[in-house]
This record gives structure tokens, C-alpha cells and sequence, in this order.
């Protein structure tokens, strides 16, 4: 932007707004707009929502140089021998038959994925195994420990927590006498707090030994996932979860997630989509069909899942529904019920595939290509589940894509993606700094909502309806939060709250909560960002009439009770509002900043509006949001 652009868009924003409800509509703010991203990449499992406290669990990947210890792990005992081993490459000492492996119906070319490590002690009572350090644990704290091993002969295999130069703080035994993997587990209760303790796995008999997986969890977890995260992604009001991607999607055999937990191979990100940097290259598969469909119903999120139209079969895609969607008379509802989930998950939303077209998915990127392929694919999940709503993918918006691949497949998948990214500030340069906030909060108007608006023009035609199903801030997930994502996160739900009805977007999912926008994940806490924040705010609307709604303001009733959010987009310069009194303010809560930098954070506060006569005027100073609540007059 330049300095004119700047001055008319600072001037925009600080315009002044009568709000003036319209109780008359019928128009209401579908939950479906307030949904959020669970795709498998950089820290949102790992590190993330996923409880699962160690790193290359299951051996993935390469060994060191010398000593031949997995990635992630160190030698335990001077003399002590590590053979890794990788199942296409040891043919010796049955070593070749791991623990982990890959479902029958696993059809992808990947590399390292299926090992084990086998320790080897030459010398009688010397220690000998493997160990991991930085691990976090809490005072007081019960850990459950899993542990998948064969033994050449009965060997007392120890498990112990203990500070970085070795002191034990607890420790415990498990007896194993099988030459088959056998998996054992103990509980181990932490009596201090330490963040950057370490775990062994060790034992003192001349022999050998061979592990094929290893976990750490918190006793109290959800499916394997941390209740505090959870508990967060319900206080953003997260009503549509969309997983497994994403481009992840295109690395996922949802097969795999039939296997125990403990015994599922990782899956290796082989098209260099940084899905996993943070682990290695590989994701774990900690989460299957089960607990992400359990995760949905704890915090009232309808599931929207992404298929593998790449990797998997028709039929194959087509029995996941039927996994999900078919009572115990069909073959794969059956699997479900015996597996301990009697009721169908009734899964309405799926997506074929994910942003085909760009090139980097794997499979046919031609629009004509993609849309042979998704009519095969979603005649085939629909002959399934009658019931479901198919979501095209494709790089819109896109003319050709609209002949060759929307409107095609119209019939069945009536819902078209649509992801968008703005550009970060970088904030290097002081003299800068007001631009690059105004260039990026700019865009909710002048990419996405213009992106939004070509497509409906493109499609051009109601019945097909938009799904904005990625949108963020883009690096999101490699930068600090800052209250600059939260007026643009703000700016986003007011606009997809607005652009739902005239531009037919029926479902919209920020990417993503998790380590990746709106939620902040340490090790021995979590919080929500200022986007996570905005969220929190927005959720009030839904399910609401709409009676107004402005780039800066939105009100909806329900209930008796008028909610209004109203946004300064402005740096630094103030914006007044009128509004009506409805009745009695039962919120009044400013969220207010000093600075939109990195690590800037809204500051709370319950304000007291001027209520005087029939109309309340609000100011509200730069770059900051306010949520108003009135409960009607004599209700």
C-alpha cells in the first residue's frame, strides 16, 4: 500500500457505524461457518493436541552415524550394542519381523517406516538399552507406559524417569520371557517436576532384546489427546472439524487406524510438504477415525473428513463411510460395533480429496482428470451413505476447474473448497509497521472476499455452494501470536458471516487451531491466542438471527438476548457506533491492545456503555474488538 492507500483505508476504518437491527429477518448464522482444521502437520498432533510425550516412538526414519541408534534416542551403556533394524533390509535373527506395520489394503510407495531397534548386552550386570531426554513431567503426576518387546531370553527389562545426569525419581520392572513382540504397560507417578527429564529403557542380563514401539502418556487423557487443548477448542466454539487434511490427507490409509495404536506404522511425508518438520519427516499415527469422530462429539463439532483419492480404492473410500455411516446388517458398521462404537457415527461431510489442480498432491491435477476421478469415487461413497454432502476440491476460483470439475460433478458434490492465505507482516522495519498491518488486515476484503465473490460468478450456480474451508494468516504456524491475527481473524468470521447468505458459502474452517493459529501448546499448559480469542468472542452469534451486519459490526438475536460485535480496524485511531438499546447490557467486554506486534495479547475489560435515551454511542480505540449482549427489555 502506498501512503494514499493507507490514509483512505485508515479513514475507512474509522468511519462512523449505526447498527440498526432488522428483527424481521430469517436469516440465521450457521455453526457450520465456525470451523477449524485438525490436519496432521508440524506441531498441531505432535507436540500438539496428541498426548503422546515421545519423539520417533516407533524407530522411523535412519539411524545415527556409528553407534546406530534411532533418531530422537540415545545409547544407554558404553559397551552396549544397537542394531537397527529396518523390515526390507535384515534378514537375520527373525530381526526383519517388526512390531509396526501397515494395514493390508496400503497401496503407498514409502520408505522407513516399519523398524524396530534391537539392544544387544555382551556383559553380564553392565546396564544396557536405549533412553530419550526433554521429556516434561508434572509433580504427582501418574504416566502410563507402553512397551512392545521380544526377548532372546527372560529378561527384566526397567523403565525409569530420571533427571538429566541420570537420578532415578521412579522406576519400575516388567518381566518379559516371549521371542514375539508382546506389549506390556506400567504406571509410573512422577514425584517432581521436571522439564527436561529423561526415560530409559534398559536391562543387565547378557542377551538381546528388540523393541518395536514405545509410549508415554499422562494417565488422564482423551483417545490419547490432551483434555486441556481439547477443553479450548470448546471454548473457541469449534462446530465443524475437518481431518485428516489437508495435503496430509493425500499421505493417509485410513486402514491403518483399524491397528492398535501402539502398532500402526508412522506414514512418511514423501512429497516434501513439510506435513512433518517437526517430527522427523513422518507422523505417528496417533489419531484414527474413532477418536477424531469422539473428539468431534466432546466439543460439538460436526466431523468433515478428507478421503485419499489418490492411495485408496473407490470402494476403499467407500467402506470408510460405511465404517462411519453403516449400522451392524453391513460389513464394515459391523467392524465398528465390535470394535466397541454400536451407534453410527453418521458422518454427513467429505471432501474428495484436497486441492487437486495445484500440483502438489499426488494423482491426476487436471480439472477433467479430477472430475472422472471424484465421480467415481463419490458415486461410490454415496451408494454407501445416500445422506452424505461431497465436497470438490480444486484450485479456485478457476474457470476451467468449474466446467471440467464442479459443475460435472454438481450432481453429487454439491460443495466446491476454496482456500485462501494473505501475506504476514513481517514487521522488520519500524517506518513499516502500519502498512504492513493495514496490507494484511486489507486483505479479508480485498483477496477473500473478492476470491469469494469470483467464484460464485464462476460458478454460477446456486446449488453449488462454497466450502472456505482453509484460510489463516499465512506461517502461521512458524510465528508468535499477535493481536494483528486476531483483528484479521475477527475481520474473517465478520465477513463469512456476512458473505454467507448473498455468496452461498455454507461452510468455512480456519487453518488451524492447534499450534497453528489460534491455540498455543506448551508442555504443561495451553492457551488461546488473540485469534483463539476472536473465536471465543464470534461463537456468540451462532445460531442467531441475523439483524445486521457491516465489515465492523455484526447483531443477532436468539433467545431474548441481542448480541453485537463490533471491530476497529484502525492502527491507531478511534471509531464510534451507535446502537440501539435493546434492553439490559449483560456483557460489555472490550478486548484492547497496546501494540498489534508479535507477542501482543488483547487486554480484557468489562466496560460501562453510556445507555442514555434509545441509543448507546460506543467508542472503541485502534485496533481492538468489543462484545455487547443486551437481554431484552420485559423478557
Amino acid at each position: 500500500m502506498n501512503s494514499k492507500e493507507i490514509r483512505a483505508y485508515s479513514e475507512e476504518c474509522c468511519k462512523r457505524v449505526q447498527v440498526c437491527p432488522d428483527f424481521e429477518t430469517d436469516v440465521t448464522v450457521s455453526p457450520l461457518l465456525f470451523g477449524n482444521n485438525l490436519e496432521h502437520t508440524r506441531s498441531c498432533v505432535y507436540t500438539g493436541i496428541s498426548a503422546q510425550m515421545l519423539r520417533n516412538r516407533k524407530f522411523a526414519g535412519k539411524p545415527e552415524c556409528y553407534y546406530g541408534c534411532p533418531e530422537g534416542w540415545y545409547r544407554v551403556g558404553e559397551r552396549t550394542s544397537i542394531i537397527f533394524n529396518e523390515n526390507e533390509d535384515m534378514p537375520v535373527l527373525h530381526m526383519n519381523e517388526g512390531y509396526t506395520r501397515h494395514a493390508d489394503d496400503y497401496h503407498m510407495k514409502r520408505r522407513h517406516e516399519c523398524n524396530a531397534v534391537t539392544v544387544v548386552n555382551y556383559f553380564e550386570g553392565e546396564e544396557s538399552g536405549i533412553g530419550q531426554k526433554g521429556i516434561g513431567i508434572q509433580k504427582d503426576r501418574d504416566y502410563e507406559v507402553r512397551l512392545a518387546a521380544k526377548v532372546w531370553q527372560p529378561t527384566t527389562i526397567r523403565i525409569a524417569l530420571t533427571d538429566r545426569d541420570g537420578k532415578v525419581y521412579v522406576q519400575k520392572e516388567l518381566e518379559y520371557d516371549n521371542p514375539e513382540f508382546e506389549l506390556q504397560s506400567l504406571i509410573l507417578c512422577s514425584p517432581v517436576r521436571d522439564e527436561n527429564a529423561d526415560i530409559t529403557i534398559s536391562f543387565r542380563r547378557c542377551g538381546t532384546i528388540s523393541i518395536g514401539a514405545v509410549s508415554l502418556l499422562p494417565k488422564e487423557n482423551f483417545h490419547g489427546m490432551r483434555p486441556d487443548v481439547i477443553e479450548l477448542l470448546r471454548r473457541m466454539g469449534v462446530k465443524l472439524l475437518r481431518w485428516p487434511g489437508g495435503n496430509f490427507a493425500g499421505e493417509y490409509n485410513w486402514k491403518d487406524g483399524l491397528l492398535p495404536a501402539d502398532m500402526r506404522a508412522p506414514f512418511e511425508s514423501c512429497m516434501g510438504l513439510e506435513t512433518q518438520p517437526h517430527s522427523m519427516g513422518y507422523d505417528f499415527s496417533e489419531i484414527n477415525t474413532d477418536d477424531f469422530v469422539a473428539l468431534c462429539r466432546e466439543i460439538g463439532a460436526e466431523p468433515f473428513i478428507t478421503i485419499n483419492p489418490t492411495w485408496n480404492t473407490p470402494e476403499e473410500c467407500a467402506q470408510w463411510v460405511e465404517y462411519c455411516n453403516g449400522d451392524g446388517s453391513t460389513e464394515y458398521g459391523r467392524l465398528r460395533t465390535e470394535r466397541g462404537y454400536e451407534e453410527p457415527y453418521n458422518v454427513k461431510f467429505w471432501s474428495l480429496g484436497n486441492e487437486f489442480g495445484y500440483g502438489h498432491m499426488e494423482g491426476d491435477n487436471t480439472p477433467s482428470g479430477y472430475g472422472r476421478m471424484g465421480k467415481e469415487f463419490g458415486e461410490k461413497m454415496l451408494a454407501v451413505s445416500p445422506d452424505i454432502k461431497l465436497c470438490s476440491s480444486g484450485p479456485y476460483p478457476n474457470a476451467d476447474w468449474v466446467r471440467y470439475a464442479a459443475k460435472p460433478l454438481g450432481q453429487i458434490a454439491p460443495l466446491v473448497s476454496l482456500h485462501s492465505y494473505v501475506g504476514q507482516p513481517v514487521y522488520a522495519e519500524p517506518d513499516q509497521y502500519e502498512e504492513e498491518y493495514y496490507e494484511c488486515i486489507s486483505k479479508v476484503d480485498t483477496q477473500c472476499r473478492e476470491l469469494v465473490h469470483r467464484m460464485r460468478k464462476d460458478l454460477d450456480d446456486d446449488t453449488l455452494r462454497i466450502s472456505f474451508d482453509e484460510w489463516n494468516v499465512w506461517y502461521g504456524w512458524y510465528r508468535p501470536k499477535s493481536v494483528n491475527d486476531g483483528i484479521f481473524t475477527a475481520s474473517m468470521l465478520h465477513m463469512l458471516i456476512e458473505e454467507a447468505k448473498p455468496s452461498g458459502i455454507d461452510m468455512a474452517c480456519h487453518f488451524e487451531a492447534v499450534n497453528e493459529g489460534a491455540i498455543r501448546v506448551e508442555w504443561d499448559s495451553a492457551f488461546l491466542t488473540p485469534s483463539g480469542e476472536m473465536f471465543a468472542v464470534m461463537k456468540n452469534h451462532i445460531g442467531g438471527r441475523l439483524c445486521f451486519v457491516s465489515k465492523d459490526a455484526v447483531a443477532t438475536e436468539k433467545d431474548g438476548v441481542l448480541t453485537i460485535t463490533l471491530i476497529n480496524r484502525s492502527w491507531d485511531g478511534e471509531k464510534k457506533f451507535m446502537l440501539p438499546y435493546y434492553g439490559e447490557v449483560v456483557v460489555s467486554r472490550l478486548y484492547d491492545a497496546e501494540s498489534v506486534l508479535p507477542y501482543s495479547d488483547f487486554e480484557v475489560k468489562d466496560i460501562e456503555p453510556d445507555t442514555a435515551g434509545e441509543n448507546c454511542e460506543v467508542t472503541l480505540p485502534g485496533h481492538s474488538v468489543m462484545l455487547m449482549q443486551m437481554r431484552k427489555r420485559n423478557s
